[in-house]
């Protein structure tokens, strides 16, 4: 459009010139002189006015042009106050959330995921939506910011007490010993797995005659005999003295846990210890990049997230949204205190938002977003101004022939 502008343009300079060696052959071409020539006038004057309002003109520092680039910050300022006082005050978003089911419009997706096709298009759309935000957000920052805020979160929790009141309900219920016979089993698969260091060990220190004589082969095979047999007795009576001095123990632990200033003091700096630890952070990324993965591959398929028991369950609370409608009223008035609210607390980070992005870009980046988004209108307004100023120019040049 540009090019059709300044074409146009440069074809009523080249009419004007032809038109002023043709004035004496007929007085048409009187008229079409003054077209030609007010066309240029108002062309030129038109073009001058849109470059004035996105760059000097000819590189040329005339005041009062370029106005968009030096008035970036009012703009940025105005649009803001503008989006605040229009679109993001609590009574105009409740007057707008009123007319909004936002209940039965998710009753009816979840209800029917592969029916209607705007149910479809919407599906797949929030699915495109959700994709789209997870890509573009920054993997290693926002796992960062979800592991700093977990590690907050844990570094102000007392977890001492909260193991002990467990371990200790885990006692009165019974449900320890599950965990006794665990140890037990793994104890006596630890001594089968190690018996040669226990006969490395005893041969070790055994002296040259014991050596000699072959009795750190016995004295070994005795002690392996004797550990199997006392995890076997563990595991068999529920009331060997030993099962019964580590349920003293656990009990003891869940006591302290819950009451001892110093152990509490000595979980607490564990806590802080393995929360430091750099292969916990290492872990952790692995893990959030797996449910990243994980969430991506569910969004890109939303058939298959649908699918199962998941979509059944979904699909129950869909028709359970639409033939509730107490549950429907309570779920659309509190989306709309939440939008409310939203608008409330953060309008002013909403618009100070957009100040600040239009502030922060250059003059350059701002000129060229505003004159694409107005796009062709400006070169018409070129256009316009051609057409018009020649029009003009041949009802002056007709009013002065008659007079």
């Amino acid at each position: 459009m540009r090019r059709v502008a300044t074409g146009l343009l440069l074809a009523m300079a080249a009419l004007f010139l032809f038109a002023r060696t043709q004035t004496g052959v007929h007085p048409a071409w009187g008229y079409v002189q003054a077209f030609a020539e007010a066309a240029m006038v108002g062309g030129l004057a038109d073009w001058f006015a849109v470059t004035a309002l996105f760059r000097h003109p000819l590189g040329l520092p005339i005041p009062h042009t370029a106005i968009i680039p030096r008035n970036k910050d009012r703009i940025g300022d105005t649009l803001a106050v503008f989006l605040r006082t229009h679109f993001l005050t609590p009574s105009v978003v409740a007057r707008r959330m009123h007319a909004i089911d936002i209940a039965g419009a998710l009753g009816r997706w979840l209800a029917e995921p592969s029916g209607a096709a705007s149910a479809t298009r919407l599906r797949y759309g929030a699915s495109r939506l959700a994709a789209d935000i997870l890509e573009s957000l920054d993997p290693e920052r926002l796992g960062g910011m979800v592991r700093g805020a977990l590690s907050g979160q844990l570094r102000r929790l007392d977890v001492a007490p909260l193991v002990g009141q467990a371990l200790e309900a885990a006692i009165a219920d019974g449900r320890h010993v599950p965990l006794l016979d665990g140890i037990i089993r793994w104890a006596a698969k630890v001594l089968e797995a190690n018996e040669h260091l226990v006969r490395a060990m005893v041969h070790e220190r055994s002296g040259a005659i014991m050596r000699w004589t072959g009795l750190d082969e016995t004295l070994s095979s005795k002690i392996i005999d004797g550990l199997d047999k006392l995890i076997r007795d563990m595991a068999d009576d529920p009331a060997h003295p030993l099962r019964a001095k580590a349920e003293e123990g656990l009990a003891r632990l869940a006591h302290d846990l819950q009451h001892d200033p110093d152990t509490q003091a000595k979980v607490a700096a564990f806590k802080d210890e393995l929360l430091d630890n750099p292969a916990l952070a290492d872990w952790w990324q692995g893990m959030w990049e797996r449910m990243r993965g994980a969430m991506l591959r569910a969004v890109r398929d939303p058939d298959a997230l649908l699918g199962g028991r998941l979509g059944e369950a979904m699909a129950q609370l869909g028709t359970t949204l639409q033939e509730d409608p107490l549950l429907g009223r309570t779920i659309n008035r509190f989306a709309r205190r939440a939008a409310v609210g939203a608008a409330s607390d953060y309008g002013d980070a909403i618009v100070r938002l957009v100040s600040d992005t239009i502030r922060g870009w250059d003059a350059a980046t701002i000129t060229l977003r505003l004159e694409n988004a107005v796009g062709r209108d400006l070169q018409y307004i070129r256009i316009n101004g051609t057409l018009v100023g020649g029009s003009v120019g041949v009802l002056l040049h007709a009013i002065e022939a008659a007079l």
